[in-house]
């Protein structure tokens, strides 16, 4: 039988549920996820370093464990959160429970708290830090969940060395700041061979592998981090290169920094793959799979997110970014035309 565990929020508040995963104690940034599929993909997903996943969507783990569907080989996430775990999934690819795999990894969970509540006094009051324990709890882990904080983010999740992931044709160099799979494998599904360079990577490393185009890659944390200064100095460098450049995500905000805007953090953040985003040329909505708790400040946007007109996508030129996930596996895949757009722009 499970063991008991609580989840103390920043302000005070308590739930009391049940442990899943490993047991013990853990602090995170609290955010949550309206994605009603795509569970594997988005516990996997590494822009989720540091904070606590919490899954609006009650049933969880009812397709198993599928490692063909990760996003990233390590879980970034500090824990997990949902209401009820599914005991006995059922998928042709399943290999393994999500309580097992939690554990497995070292991952904490906690299940049967009132995820609907969690969601609403996140949505209500903004983004939270807690703390999850199977001790009771006392007022030290309010103190302790109120002075966490993330911080040198992309470096904890970002690959080392340089790598070619795969594929043939125009050479694509992807600074990864904590890419997601499913970019590499769209980059490579239209065309592309794909080399993987570190965040640390100099711009002279760069350009002397002679790219067609560069992506920058989602990533965790706060995009104006001091941390982040040498990345958006490299990316600066790139820039003037006159190679085009595909911003996904954390990349879309690091660009965005460069050609001198300004980024915020939202009150509680778009994550999950149902997120309205509207092209500003087209008039045209869709579908979109997102994770982040900053914005870029704009206000000549090329997409919006329709629910609060937050900028989701900048076009420069030659180079353009986005906020979200094009072709997001484990969501939509209305915006994967993007990956042609900048295949058009590598040609030109």
């Amino acid at each position: 039988m499970a063991n008991k565990a609580y989840l103390i929020l920043e302000n005070g508040t308590i739930f009391e549920g049940k442990s899943i995963g490993a047991s013990g104690d853990v602090v995170g940034e609290i955010v949550f996820t309206t994605g009603m599929t795509g569970y594997l993909e988005t516990v996997t997903d590494s822009s989720y370093h540091g904070q606590m996943i919490v899954q609006t969507f009650p049933l969880i783990g009812n397709y198993g464990v599928i490692p063909a569907d990760f996003e990233a080989p390590e879980i970034a996430a500090r824990a997990y959160i949902i209401k009820h775990p599914c005991q006995d999934p059922s998928n042709f690819r399943c290999e393994g429970e999500l309580d097992i795999f939690l554990r497995e990894r070292g991952v904490i969970g906690l299940s049967g708290i009132d995820t609907r509540k969690l969601t609403k006094l996140i949505r209500d009051n903004g983004v939270m830090n807690g703390k999850i324990t199977t001790t009771p709890p006392t007022a030290a882990d309010q103190s302790e969940a109120k002075a966490y904080t993330i911080s040198n983010a992309v470096a904890a999740v970002s690959p080392r060395g340089i790598k070619k992931i795969g594929g043939e044709g125009r050479k694509v160099v992807m600074l990864n700041l904590g890419a997601k799979n499913s970019i590499a494998n769209a980059l490579i599904a239209h065309g592309c061979e794909v080399w993987s360079f570190p965040h640390d990577a100099s711009a002279e490393d760069i350009l002397a592998a002679n790219p067609d185009g560069i992506v920058l890659s989602n990533g965790p944390g706060n995009p104006a981090a001091p941390e982040n200064k040498p990345i958006i100095d490299t990316i600066a460098k790139l820039d003037i290169s006159g190679i085009p450049i595909f911003g996904i995500g954390l990349g879309h905000q690091l660009l965005a920094i460069v050609k001198g805007y300004k980024t915020e953090k939202m009150k509680f953040g778009n994550r999950g793959g149902n997120q309205p985003v509207k092209d500003l040329k087209t008039g045209r909505v869709y579908n979109t799979g997102q994770n982040h708790g900053y914005a870029v400040i704009a206000d000549d946007s090329w997409f919006i997110n329709v629910n609060d007109d937050s900028c989701e996508g900048l076009d420069y030129g030659s180079s353009f970014s986005v906020q979200f996930y094009p072709g997001s596996t484990g969501g939509p895949l209305d915006t994967e035309f993007l990956f042609n757009v900048f295949a058009e722009r590598m040609e030109k």
